[in-house]
């Protein structure tokens, strides 16, 4: 029998399963992949990370009965006009003709920065939200965001998405070049992460 520290994490990418297991894991929490429970992927159609997030933790605590925790995150290119945005894992979806994949992602954002060689701001945003249940009138929401610029070339063999291209000024090395430690204390999920623990310590 699962004790009430159990909470189900709604997402299937296997990277960022790892990354949120490493931070809630401290915590205290018993933090359970959905796969553990259902295969069945929601439709993600909200307009804004935090919709979008909510949705997904909604789901995965109605079909587990478990509280979840669900985030929906992405990158913001300020020349692009926020792209890629809710649409960032799909960002390449018929690139080329091929499927959405990190690897064409990255691709087609340098193929569209190609004409930006000096406005290339960039932050990763996330909104993470934990609901008690699947209809929670008041779940709470963490919401982070990490901000660098688009290299011209990808550095760094860490990390998963985007991160090879991004680059901070700060430690001055792309999330790729950054240890799973120093990423896990300064990236946009920490800090919504960090924002929703602060939730639950004011209610305890």
């Amino acid at each position: 029998m699962r004790n009430s520290q159990d909470i189900v994490l709604a997402t299937g990418n296997a990277g960022k399963l790892l990354e949120m297991q490493s931070l809630l894991k401290p915590l205290g929490f018993q933090v359970h992949p959905q796969t553990e429970f259902f295969s069945e992927e929601v439709v993600e159609d909200g307009l804004s990370f935090i919709e979008n997030a909510l949705i997904k933790a909604r789901f995965a605590s109605a079909k587990t009965g478990l509280p979840a925790i669900a985030d929906d995150s992405g990158l913001q290119v300020l020349a692009l006009q926020g792209a890629p945005g809710i649409y960032s894992a799909r960002y390449s979806e018929g690139y080329l003709g091929l499927p959405a994949s990190d690897e064409q992602n990255n691709k087609k954002l340098l193929a569209e920065m190609s004409a930006f060689p000096r406005n290339r701001k960039a932050c990763y945003y996330c909104a993470m939200v934990y609901v008690a249940h699947s209809e929670d009138p008041v779940p709470k929401i963490g919401l982070g965001q990490w901000c660098g610029e688009v290299l011209t070339a990808p550095a760094g063999t860490e990390g998963f998405g985007y991160d090879p291209l991004i680059w901070f000024a700060e430690p001055k090395c792309t999330a790729a070049e950054m240890s799973k430690e120093l990423k896990n204390k300064l990236s946009h999920r920490a800090q919504a992460c960090q924002a929703l623990v602060a939730q639950f310590e004011r209610t305890t």
